[in-house]
Formats: structure tokens, sequence, C-alpha cells
């Protein structure tokens, strides 16, 4: 009898040119429509190796997922569709499923045969592990050429296939660029190019040279010019000075432009004579040397032996959710992703689970649940996969003793010598560990048990003031009989709230509201609600419970106390978790107070200069509204300009927010803690006053908005796919403390995409450069107003000076040029201007 072959030997045995190979003839394979019959569809592998795409679809062109935005392939009936399905259903060895997108969604997929499934497993594989080992500030260190995007550009434009461009192709080709060039100028260029026999058409080689000419950059030559004595390139002593004045750096060496001019010339002709063209000038200023965020705050390169107080941590709500709070999927797989993006802090929402097992979900909601075992497991894999700095295990615990005795196991078992902080000792001062110290180590932050209790006791009652109820206290405190009201009056607000949206994230949910009504027979009092819009699409109206609330309920919410297991208790060693009651009492520093971004918000507003002095000590953690049923996340700067540590945000929610976090923590190598300023962490500072620290010297940064490269279309416009060419332009914004906000804007460039011009500039004057963040937008003007088309937002103290590129997040070429110029300035704050 013939021995089945493993699926790790297939692995072995399967040539990666094979799958490649195989995935582009295409595959028929069952896609899983969740409880319904599956699908099947003939999938393949695009010519490009760029997307994989499946066909019959309603979608056409929609029906494809592009390489880069898979994170993950998944083998086996591991995800919740897979689960809707008996078991005997699916070969587990045909099954495999892809998470893509933002939200993480998933296909789930059945194939053929086994040896089909480890094909599609290992190439897609194989093609995620390409891009992602690339950094995507290294792929602008190519030639200007850009061999694989022109190639693309230059088959899409070949309508009829036969291997050339004729005039009019190209000048279709140039309006899905967005170049919007004079028909002559086009001529011109294009009779330069065309050089063969074949006149009058441009085969791929002339359209490389034609697309050179077509993108020399006006911008750039000029510069070049300002330094060569006006010759056109730029020879070693050239080169120096022009990065000791522009670029800030200093003593540049001989030896160092010599390599520039071997790396980035593509002339050998240049090479021999030591001397940098245009073409590698160009190369240079858009390779990562010429990227305005700081290389070396790629690492960690602050103070990391600070008392864990002195530092904004990055921190997770809700860790578990892929989507909204009231209905989507709970997932480990979210705890992998949030702990690799830089995540530091992560929420663990525990119930009572069957058969003795704890899980976690979003309690009184229609969320899925996993095992809390799972998602320890999953965070011992992945906690310090990116880096050593400590991991805050935020436990929202809700369970009977039996079943916290269980977590107490599980994460003894499984976490082991990472949970052991006995080693690690606090200052002199008695203040909280560093990072530094606690390095490798897993944090419990949680109830403690109090100290008078019997030592031999094994369980024993505290205070239960929990963050994990999202309840306000007015529904703590009420009876029954104002429970209806208060439903009513709390979703009202919601209505209202979910109305004030940022234009930049399209994806906010607006929500409309059913009164609450009451069943009678059970005294349940039901509270709905309806998803109304999402963006500008109208969704399907969904009605569901949001939360009943019967007598048992009010009864839980109206305790006072809770039965607290040692064996829980005992875990918990620098992070205890504490109500706030009073913001000016001094509580022990190893305390940590959650508190919802409503009460936050009313102590800095009544209590600022408290509630810094109290940050300066302990810390707090600050959680969003329970009105954000959608999972929308609130301004976090607020809470870091007051010293707040533990800012946690809705993770799986991109928009404005996310990207403001990711600037902010990026600074220090993402490695999830930025040291705080020192004022933050001693003495009196308040950060709404008009000037917070008088006699400090504030910072001036000029900056100058130069030009546009490569800039798309909007992806969605308001108009529609209109096929017209972009009218961009560029908004800076400065977020940070109340008087160093501000916001401007260039004029509007019509008609041009590829290479708009702006040359204008921009004064801001910041107060502490350390909390600011500075925020790129370009949006294209219409006569409805405007699109988003992208954004880059770095931390202050991150830019570099000189002549930059603002690349654009997730887009690969498109970027604007600006000068960065920061100064030290003293006394009043001039006017900030915009000088056109």
């Amino acid at each position: 009898m013939r021995r089945q072959t493993s699926p790790s030997e297939m692995l072995r045995n399967l040539s990666i040119p094979k799958c490649m190979s195989s995935m582009q003839l295409g595959t028929q394979i069952v896609k899983l429509r969740g409880s319904s019959k599956g699908l099947v569809r003939f999938f393949y592998l695009d010519e490009h190796k760029s997307c994989i795409r499946w066909r019959p679809s309603r979608k056409n062109e929609k029906a494809k997922i592009s390489i880069d935005s898979i994170r993950e392939v998944g083998e086996g009936k591991q995800s919740e569709v897979f689960q809707r399905y008996s078991e005997n259903s699916f070969d587990p060895n045909c099954c495999f499923t892809l998470y893509y997108g933002e939200h993480m969604r998933s296909l789930d997929l059945v194939s053929g045969t086994g040896e089909e499934a480890r094909i599609w497993i290992t190439g897609l594989r194989y093609l995620m592990a390409g891009i992602s080992d690339e950094d995507s500030l290294a792929k602008r260190q190519r030639t200007r050429d850009q061999y694989p995007l022109l190639l693309h550009s230059f088959l899409i434009a070949d309508k009829n296939g036969d291997g050339s461009l004729s005039i009019s192709e190209v000048m279709q080709l140039l309006h899905k660029l967005n170049v919007n060039l004079p028909r002559q100028k086009v001529k011109q260029m294009f009779k330069e190019a065309d050089t063969d026999d074949y006149q009058g058409r441009l085969g791929f080689e002339e359209f490389c040279s034609f697309y050179k000419m077509m993108s020399t950059r006006r911008d750039l030559y000029l510069l070049m010019l300002a330094y060569s004595n006006h010759k056109d390139h730029l020879d070693k002593s050239n080169l120096a000075r022009f990065l000791e004045a522009e670029q800030k750096m200093i003593k540049v060496t001989n030896d160092h432009c010599l390599e520039i001019i071997k790396k980035f010339e593509p002339c050998s002709g240049n090479q021999k004579l030591e001397v940098l063209g245009i073409d590698g000038f160009t190369n240079y200023m858009r390779s990562p040397a010429g990227d305005i965020f700081n290389p070396d705050h790629y690492n960690v390169n602050q103070d990391m032996n600070q008392p864990l107080c002195c530092y904004f941590i990055a921190s997770s709500h809700n860790t578990y959710l892929m989507g909204d709070q009231l209905m989507s999927q709970s997932r480990v797989d979210m705890y992998a992703w949030v702990l690799q993006a830089g995540c530091r802090c992560v929420e663990v929402d525990c119930w009572d689970g069957q058969d003795g097992e704890p899980i976690v979900h979003h309690g009184y909601t229609l969320t899925s649940k996993i095992l809390f075992k799972d998602v320890i497991e999953t965070i011992n894999k992945y906690a310090f996969i990116k880096n050593d700095y400590p991991v805050i295990l935020s436990i929202e615990n809700h369970c009977s003793v039996p079943q916290q005795k269980k977590m107490a196991q599980y994460l003894v078992d499984i976490l082991g010598e990472k949970l052991d902080v006995s080693s690690v000792t606090s200052d002199k001062s008695g203040h909280l560990p560093s990072p530094e110290k606690l390095k490798g180590k897993i944090l419990v932050k949680g109830k403690k048990l109090p100290p008078n209790i019997d030592e031999n006791a094994e369980e024993g009652e505290v205070s239960d003031e929990d963050s994990a109820d999202e309840m306000e206290d007015d529904c703590k405190l009420i009876n029954g009989d104002h429970v209806e009201n208060i439903a009513k009056k709390k979703l009202d607000n919601l209505i209202k709230e979910s109305k004030i949206r940022d234009q930049e994230d399209p994806d906010c949910l607006t929500i409309a509201a059913l009164p609450a009504t009451r069943n009678s027979s059970d005294k349940h009092i039901w509270c709905y609600y309806v998803c109304a819009c999402k963006g500008n699409s109208l969704m399907t109206f969904s009605i569901i419970p949001l939360l009943p609330l019967s007598s048992a309920h009010i009864s839980v919410y109206l305790k006072k106390t809770m039965k607290l297991s040692r064996a829980l208790s005992d875990l918990v060693k620098y992070t205890r978790s504490v109500g706030l009651s009073d913001i000016e009492a001094q509580g022990e520093l190893w305390q940590v107070s959650s508190l919802s971004e409503t009460k936050a918000h009313q102590l800095m507003q009544h209590k600022v200069t408290s509630f810094i002095q109290f940050n300066q000590k302990q810390l707090s953690r600050i959680y969003p509204s329970s009105y954000r049923v959608d999972s929308s996340n609130f301004n976090p700067q607020p809470f870091w300009n007051t010293g707040c540590q533990l800012v946690a945000l809705n993770y799986q929610s991109e928009g404005r927010v996310l990207q403001l976090n990711r600037a902010k923590f990026y600074s220090n190598g993402n490695c999830g803690y930025i040291l705080k300023p020192a004022c933050m962490s001693e003495g009196a500072f308040n950060p709404n006053a008009d000037d917070p620290l008088p006699g400090r010297v504030k910072k001036q940064m000029v900056l100058k908005i130069i030009s546009g490269q490569q800039l798309p279309k909007p992806k969605d416009s308001m108009l529609g796919d209109r096929g017209e060419i972009i009218d961009p332009f560029v908004e800076v914004e400065v977020i940070g403390l109340p008087v160093d906000c501000c916001k401007m804007q260039t004029r509007v460039v019509d008609d041009n995409g590829f290479n708009p011009m702006w040359e204008e500039t921009m004064v801001f004057t910041v107060h502490m450069p350390e909390l600011a963040l500075v925020r790129f937008l370009v949006w294209d003007h219409d006569p409805i107003g405007q699109d988003f088309i992208g954004q880059r937002t770095i931390a202050f103290n991150s830019m570099m000076p000189g002549y930059r590129h603002v690349y654009l997040e997730g887009m690969e070429e498109a970027s604007i040029f600006v000068h960065v110029a920061v100064n030290d300035v003293s006394g009043k704050v001039g006017t900030r201007s915009n000088d056109g």
C-alpha cells in the first residue's frame, strides 16, 4: 500500500516556480459564504503576480484581492466561517483561509485536493514574504525607469497587443496616469523617443525613454543646477556642499559622497567621472536618504530607564474584536496583529464559559466568543516578536471564582517565566520599574486582594469598579424603574455623537435607534439600534437587541463588590486596577486607574493640573465611551497632553486616530513606549494655557510645499469614476497642545496629479515639539467639495531638515516634495502665514 504524503513533505517537494505556474493557470475552488452553500469559482494569479482573481462574479473588477493586502494565510478549518459547517463537511487538508485588508476580512476556500491547497498556501506565502521583506522605502532606490510599473502601464495601454503604442494610446495612458501635458509637448517627446525603423509607434524600450523625458523633475533639476555652478552634474565637492548646507549633515566626507554616486548614479560614464547626474540625483532624493522621517527613529532612541509612569504606552481597547462592539467577530488573530503592530497593552474581557472554560468576548452583546486559553497562547507566541519591551494584559474580570482559578492556571502554565517579575526591583524612591528592567516580561493588570485578608483564604471580596462594564455611574446607581429612561437617554446621546465624524474617515457608521420597549412578561427592557449609513452608501437596516436588562442584570450593576480568586490576585504585581474617587488623593504608585473618555475630559476641564500631577506618579488608562458601538475612536491628543499613559484605542478602526497613534509611537522604533517630556514628569504644567511654558524657547517651523509626484485619483470620489485628472492641493496640520494646533493649505493646481507644483511657504510656531505631530494631507478639489487622496503623519521631532519627500502612507510612489527648516524663537509668537 502506497504511503500518503504528509503536508510537510508536500511543502518540501513543491517548487516555487511550480506553484506560480499552477496558480497562474488557475484552479476550480469552492468559495464559502457563511451558512449557505459554497460557490465554485475559478481562481487564478494574475500575470503580474500582484493579485488573485476569481470568476464568474457579479463584482467584475472587484473580484480580486491584492497580494500586499493579505495579512495571513491560515491552513485547515480554523476560521469562524468553517466552524458553521458540520465537522465532516470538508477535508481539513483541502481547506485554507485568506485574511486580508485593514479589518482582517476572511476568504474561506476549499480546493479539490490537498495538493492544490498546498500549492496555493505555499505560493501565497512566498509572494507575501517577497512583499513584506522588502521595505517600502527601499523600493524607491530603483532607477527612474521603474521597470515593473512601466511594463504594467505599457501592457494596459497596448490595446491591440502588438507590442507598441501609438500617439493616441500614449495620450490615453497619460490621462490614466493623471498627466496633463500639452499635446504638442507630448508629440515632441514622442518623436524624440521614436528612434527605431518602426516610425509612429513606441516599443517598450522607446516608451521607457519617453517616460524618462516626461518625468524629469524640474524642481530637482533646478536644485542640482544651483549647487553645480549650472553644470548638468554634481561633483563630490558640490554634493558635499548641498548635503551640509541644505540637509544639515555634519562633516560630509569625499568617501561618503563617492558611496552615494556609486549607489545611485545609473550612468557608467558619470560613475567613472565620479559625478552625480540628474538621474542619480533623483534616485538619491527619492531614496530613504531623502525621506522626511529620521532614519534613526526606526530604532529605539529614547532613554528606556525611567519609571513606567514616565512613558506613553501604546494600548488597545477590546483587542479581540474585529469590528463593532455589538455583532462583530472576536478573534485571537487580533492579538497577534496588534502586538506585532507595536501595541504593548492589550485588553482581555473574561466571562464564564461552558465546561468550566473561561471565554473572551464583549459582554451582553452578540459578539462571538473565543477561549481565554487560546488568547493567552497567542499572546505568549507574539508578545515579543518585534520588540522585548513589556506587555500589559488588561484583564477585565467577570468570571466566577472557579473559572478565575482556571484563568490563573493558564496564565502561569502558558506564560511561565514571562510572568515572574520577582527579580525586577523598583528604584530607591519606590517608583515603578522601567521598561528596560521589565524587558521580556508580561504584567497582569487586574484586581488585587487587600493585604488585611486571611493569608490562607483562597478568595476574597474586592471593590467592583471595572472599566469592562462600560456602564456609566448612573446605570450602577439606579433602580429598575428608571432603567428604561436611562437607556433611552443614552441611545439619544449615541445618535447625536454618531453624527459628529471626521470627514477624512468615510467608513464611520451613522446610527439611528428605535424607542426602547418593555416586555411585560419578563420585565426585560430591550434597547434597539439601527445602522443606517456607512460613508455615502445606504446599508441594510438591521435591528438587534442592544442590552437586555433584566432584574438579574440590574443587580449585577448595583453590586459594589465581587469575589476574587487569590490565585489570580497573586499574579498582579505592578499594575493593580483601582477606581478613581479623588484625583487629588495620593494613591499607591503601583495602581492603575481606568477612566472613560467622558470622565477624563471632565478632569481635564476642571482639575487639569491635579490630573497631570496624578499621572506623574502612577498609571492611568483611558478607554472609549460606551456610546461608540461602531468602534470609532476618540482624539487621543488631549489625553497625551495631560500625561495619560495608557490611551486605549480600537485598533480595528483604521482612520485619522490610528494614523496619529502610529506617528507618535513610530518615533521611538515603534517599540510601544514614548518618553514623556520632562516637564510632564515633574513640577506644575498647564497644557491648556496660552503660554504653557513661560520663558522656554519655542520652535518655528518654516515649511515650503514644493511639488507632488504621481498623486492618484481618490479611491471614492464624490463624483464617481469621472475620468477627470485631479486638481490637488496640500493641507498641513500641526496637532499638539491647544496653543500649537493649526491648519493651513496650499492653492489648488488644476489638472495635474503627476507633477503638480505649488512652491508655497507655511510658518508654524510650536511651544512643545515633543508632543506635536505634523500631518500632511493631499486632497482633490472638485465642484462638490473635496476628495481625500492620502496622508502622512509624522512626529515633529522625527522630521528631517532640508529637501525631503513625504511619501503618502500606504502608497508606493505618491509623494510631496518639501523643504523643512526649524529655528529657535523666543518672546512673542509671530503670526502664522501662508506665503504663496
